[in-house]
């Protein structure tokens, strides 16, 4: 089995999970929360329209949830699964929660801090890199992505 394979079901809640973002005008991400034994303790999506605050990221908002969960902030042995590839602030607190695995799903080359524009979870300087895997379900992450910003486009 490709390592891939391990992860296409939960890329698939957080597909699900994204898909509750547009209808607030936010973009469509979407991010899980799994605990070692591959329950989601943490979900969100995209609502920095919804509640007007620039940390409500999908990422964020999953991060949260899982640890109000287990009730403390170290989310080791926690994998994050996310349809977007992180940015600063996301890799920052995932890197914060000791998230051991980060799973995404379509890269960003426009703010991604995963290997795009920057790598901030694999920095050698920090004191926790978790595993990363890259690409899972990447055309069906992307698609809403396209989808989103080609019905949202302002012609003027």
């Amino acid at each position: 089995m490709l390592v891939h394979e391990r992860y296409v079901e939960a890329m698939r809640q957080a597909i699900e999970e994204a898909t509750h973002a547009p209808a607030t005008g936010d973009v469509p991400v979407g991010a899980v929360v799994l605990d070692s034994s591959g329950h989601a303790i943490g979900r969100g999506h995209n609502e920095r329209e919804a509640r007007a605050d620039p940390t409500a990221h999908a990422e964020m908002i999953a991060l949260r949830q899982a640890a109000e969960t287990v009730g403390k902030w170290r989310l080791g042995g926690c994998t994050l699964v996310v349809t977007l590839e992180p940015c600063t602030m996301c890799a920052g607190a995932l890197v914060q929660a000791r998230i051991d695995r980060l799973i995404f799903g379509a890269a960003d080359d426009k703010a991604g801090a995963v290997g795009s524009l920057w790598d901030v979870v694999r920095d050698r300087r920090l004191n926790h890199r978790p595993e990363v895997v890259g690409g899972v379900l990447a055309d069906e992450c992307r698609e809403l992505l396209i989808n989103f910003f080609r019905d949202h486009r302002v012609v003027g």
